[in-house]
């Protein structure tokens, strides 16, 4: 069994691409809804639900741990990986190097949340990889609570999503990372903002092929699926349909 974990309905981009990668593979999903949203919450807070999310997931069969949160994965993935030292804890980490590679104008912007936004490890990933590129951070609060609600369609969102994207595009920005995993479900609305003149970098395919070379006996399974959450646990099968994830319906135990 692969446990799987974010906030809330965000790491579900990220278990469509893990379930794409390893198909025969058990996957428990545990969505920390009475907690979300995390980025606004501090390190020592979101280290005290890691900690005790990775404790219920490995009692309960879990031999791979997917940190499918950003800001889980900056805040908490060494003080996990300290704590389960006997198997592999893969993390979500915004893709700055492949933005940094590829950006053609130079600039990049890290859409983020705010703890994301302020954490060492990003401050690293900047200074390890795109040192020689113009970088925006930009915090979107509200984005995740929004994903959350599944008000996608929201008007105001739509305004926030460009009024926070258009001024980048203006200053030369052509890869737009996505820093949130919750954010990979705004990507239609980002798109119609920025059209051509730039391209969205998501991690998630990334992040599966590690869990893939990493999984090894846990790749053969039944193909089972269980999701789990804090509270409401009855929001997460409705919403997968209303994100698009009806295929993995199938597969709940």
């Amino acid at each position: 069994m692969i446990g799987v974990f974010d906030s809330g309905l965000g790491g579900l981009s990220v278990l469509a691409a893990l379930v794409e990668a390893l198909p025969q593979a058990d996957f428990t999903y545990y969505a920390d809804t009475a907690h979300v949203p995390y980025g606004n919450k501090s390190e020592a807070q979101i280290q005290c639900r890691v900690l005790a999310i990775g404790e219920h997931l490995t009692k309960n069969g879990c031999g791979m741990l997917v940190v499918a949160c950003n800001t889980a994965t900056a805040a908490a993935v060494q003080a996990l990986r300290a704590a389960h030292p006997g198997i592999p804890v893969v993390g979500v980490e915004p893709g700055i190097k492949p933005a940094a590679q590829q950006t053609k104008s130079g600039s990049i912007v890290v859409l983020t949340t705010e703890a994301t936004a302020g954490s060492q490890r990003l401050k690293h990933l900047i200074r390890d990889h795109a040192d020689r590129v113009r970088v925006f951070v930009v915090p979107c609060p509200g984005w995740a609570t929004q994903v959350e609600m599944l008000q996608l369609d929201d008007p105001a969102l739509a305004v926030d999503v460009r009024s926070r994207v258009e001024p980048l595009l203006d200053q030369g920005v052509d890869r737009i990372v996505l820093g949130c995993t919750h954010y990979s479900f705004l990507a239609p609305l980002l798109r119609q903002v920025i059209g051509t003149r730039a391209e969205l970098v998501d991690v998630a395919d990334a992040v599966a092929r590690q869990a893939r070379r990493l999984a090894a006996g846990l790749a053969r399974g039944s193909g089972r699926l269980l999701l789990q959450a804090s509270a409401h646990p009855e929001r997460l099968h409705s919403a997968l349909p209303r994100l698009h994830l009806g295929h993995l319906a199938a597969r709940i135990a």
